[in-house]
């Protein structure tokens, strides 16, 4: 449920974020950090699809250890009216040692962000509403197919070098946001960027408590092949039971 729970974070905070503010100049003597974001302009104004493999691990400092690890399939769609992603949890445990099958769905699209357990066969959603742009702006933002320019405008953005994850030469990005609210939750988060796909190899997501979220990308394909349609629906049963929680 730790993977799950970012989304939802996600809604949470998205109108406070703010898309709105003008971009900050990185340094001039900064060339890692413009080439990086220039290209991430360049992959947003043709982005269309993306399909990826992931692996999710949360960390609590009270322990000090990850206890939740989580794998699965996540899928983007943007189109000239919408952004919509799926999240297929497949594989659930509390180590890479213990992982066993435990579906789950999180779905966003026309502007509602649902859940669904298998088991208990049940839906959870939340109505975007008149923050439906900005969360939409802010998934593409933390997932695939954001422009650096939308970057600078929610965070301020350094360049923390190249680093090699999983045998990728990566730029590193780290993040702070510019929002008091969206800092209370995760104070920095940092982005490790294939420089040719110009897209998210890694993720890390620190809270002022220090806990974390990771999450590695693998198998990123951009504006590949077709997403069936069904992908991006959720797969209920006519006893499905739909709650939708308040505030």
């Amino acid at each position: 449920m730790k993977f799950l729970s970012l989304v939802f974070t996600i809604l949470l905070t998205a109108d406070l974020v703010g898309f709105a503010a003008a971009p900050k100049a990185a340094p001039a003597d900064d060339a890692g950090l413009q080439a990086v974001l220039k290209k991430m302009d360049a992959v947003a104004a043709t982005f269309h699809t993306a399909q990826a493999n992931f692996r999710w691990e949360t960390y609590e400092k009270v322990i000090d250890e990850v206890d939740d690890v989580e794998k699965g399939t996540i899928y983007f769609r943007k189109n000239s009216k919408e952004v919509e992603m799926m999240a297929e949890v497949k594989m659930v445990g509390t180590s890479e040692a213990t992982l066993k099958p435990e579906p789950k769905y999180v779905l966003f699209s026309g502007g509602r962000v649902q859940m669904y357990l298998p088991k208990p066969d049940q839906v959870t959603q939340f109505d975007v509403g008149k923050n439906n742009a900005d969360f939409q702006n802010y998934v593409l933002v933390v997932g695939f197919g954001g422009s650096g320019q939308d970057l600078q405008k929610s965070f301020d953005v350094t360049y923390g070098g190249q680093e090699t994850i999983d045998q990728v030469a990566t730029a590193k990005l780290e993040l702070v946001p510019k929002s008091e609210r969206v800092r209370n939750t995760y104070k920095q988060i940092t982005l490790w960027i294939d420089p040719e796909k110009g897209v998210s190899v890694q993720q890390k997501f620190i809270s002022p408590q220090g806990d974390y979220k990771l999450v590695n990308y693998f198998d990123t394909q951009i504006n590949g092949k077709k997403i069936p349609d069904d992908v991006f629906k959720l797969k209920t049963t006519s006893k499905t039971q739909t709650i939708s929680p308040k505030g």
